[in-house]
């Protein structure tokens, strides 16, 4: 599992970005986000053949076809035909089924042996014998709050079959890059098609936000203003810095009361609710994957003792930090 360790990233973010000032808010949050992958499977299927998915809470699903092609079904949608090239994201995790054809026994999904590769990665053969399928398929998610934000905007299902020329060169190139390395094997190749499904998950959620006519609202449309977009680039940026609403308001050339106003009514929050929900989604990240005390993580957050980290977090979440780790 991928490790986030929230002073890294803010590191990294600072080298990659600070060398001059933002111009792309939305282009920065998609270079923030961080994916921990659950869990990819290879799904070599023959026809006829159907799975039934249960619902992740948190995650996305997607499947990418390297070959062949199958039916996606999900209560209160119309199935979708998914052929050979195309991805389906199913951003909210909701529970759906796949298969060959409409008359296709369904299986559930923990009922089909699988063969284990690793940790986060395996090999699904299932089917009758006949026409060949094969997927990418996985479960993953996004722990950063700017990216849950992001989640909650997209649609039940994210279907990427056409794209423009350049686009589609690309997207073509790495799905069959995607099918080589899972048909042949080759040393390494799991994390080869692990990282090139990440990118496609990510250029999918870029290519919804420049075509639809949902994304020029909420959230996203508060990153596309140019004094709040500015202000959540800088909290995402440097989440543990001492941000106050006055200082924030100066960084972007805004009155204090002017600066709050227009923040909560873009993002549906305040500026600094929005800030201590960041600070702790981050903060559990850390708290889960290292050994670190709370002391030193309430530290790194701007918390002048454990006392106020550990009330704050469990504002949040509901629970004490300790009980988190």
């Amino acid at each position: 599992m991928a490790k986030s360790i929230p002073m890294a990233y803010t590191q990294r973010s600072k080298q990659a970005l600070d060398t001059k000032a933002s111009s792309d808010p939305i282009g920065e949050t998609l270079h923030l986000l961080r994916l921990t992958g659950t869990l990819y499977c290879r799904s070599e299927l023959t026809a006829p053949w159907g799975i039934e998915l249960p619902p992740f809470d948190s995650c996305m699903m997607f499947h990418i076809v390297t070959a062949g092609h199958f039916w996606l079904e999900m209560k209160g949608e119309e199935p979708r035909l998914l052929r050979q090239g195309s991805l389906a994201l199913v951003p909210h995790g909701t529970g759906h089924i796949i298969r060959s054809d409409s008359g296709a026994t369904i299986d559930a999904l923990f009922d089909i042996p699988v063969e284990k590769i690793s940790e986060r990665y395996e090999i699904m053969r299932h089917g009758g014998g006949g026409d060949f399928t094969h997927l990418t398929c996985g479960v993953v998610q996004f722990d950063q709050i700017a990216a849950q934000q992001l989640i909650k905007l997209l649609p039940t299902v994210l279907h990427i079959e056409s794209w423009d020329d350049d686009e589609g060169h690309w997207l073509h190139s790495t799905l069959r890059l995607i099918a080589r390395e899972a048909k042949e094997q080759r040393l390494g190749g799991e994390t080869v098609v692990t990282h090139l499904a990440d990118i496609l998950i990510i250029q999918a959620i870029r290519s919804w936000i420049d075509s639809s006519s949902e994304s020029q609202q909420g959230w996203l449309s508060a990153l596309r203003d140019t004094q709040i977009g500015k202000a959540l680039t800088l909290i995402h940026r440097e989440p543990q810095k001492e941000w106050s609403v006055a200082l924030l308001a100066k960084e972007v050339g805004m009155s204090r009361s002017g600066f709050s106003a227009r923040f909560t009514q873009l993002v549906s929050e305040s500026a600094m609710h929005y800030l201590t929900n960041l600070r702790m989604q981050l903060a559990r990240t850390q708290i889960k994957e290292t050994s670190v005390s709370l002391a030193v993580v309430a530290e790194r957050f701007g918390y002048q003792s454990e006392a106020a980290f550990s009330r704050a977090f469990k504002r949040i979440f509901g629970v004490p930090p300790g009980s988190t780790r």
